[in-house]
C-alpha cells in the first residue's frame, strides 16, 4: 500500500494535468471517463492519463488517498478537481476553462 500511495503522489506531482480513468482516451471503458475525455479534447488540454483498470493497486488505493470514491478523477497542478459530474458542471459554467488558463495548460495553436 505504501508503495502505491508513493506512486500516486509522484504521478500527481509530476503531471500538470492528470486523469485517472477507466480505459484510455482512445477507448474509454465507461461513459463517465468518456465524458471527461471529450471535455479535455474540447478544451484542447494536454494531459496524462492512468488507466485504473490496468493498475489495480491504484484503483484500490487512490480513492482512499484522494477521499474521492469514484473514477474518473481529474487532477490539475496537484489538486483534485473532481469526478465526471463536477467536471461537466465546471465546463458548462466556464469555470474549468478558467482553471486551465490559470495554470497555462491550454494547447498552443
Amino acid at each position: 500500500m505504501k508503495k502505491t500511495i508513493a506512486l500516486i503522489k509522484n504521478q500527481i506531482q509530476k503531471n500538470l494535468v492528470l486523469l485517472y480513468m477507466k480505459g484510455t482516451p482512445e477507448c474509454p471503458s465507461c461513459g463517465f471517463s468518456s465524458q471527461v475525455v471529450q471535455i479535455l479534447k474540447n478544451c484542447k488540454i494536454n494531459y496524462t492519463f492512468v488507466n485504473v483498470l490496468d493498475n489495480l493497486n491504484i484503483r484500490k488505493y487512490l480513492p482512499q488517498y484522494s477521499q474521492w470514491p469514484t473514477f474518473p478523477q481529474l487532477w490539475v497542478k496537484g489538486e483534485l478537481l473532481g469526478g465526471c459530474n463536477i467536471i461537466v458542471e465546471m465546463f458548462q459554467t466556464g469555470e474549468l476553462l478558467k482553471v486551465f488558463k490559470k495554470y497555462n495548460v491550454l494547447k498552443k495553436d
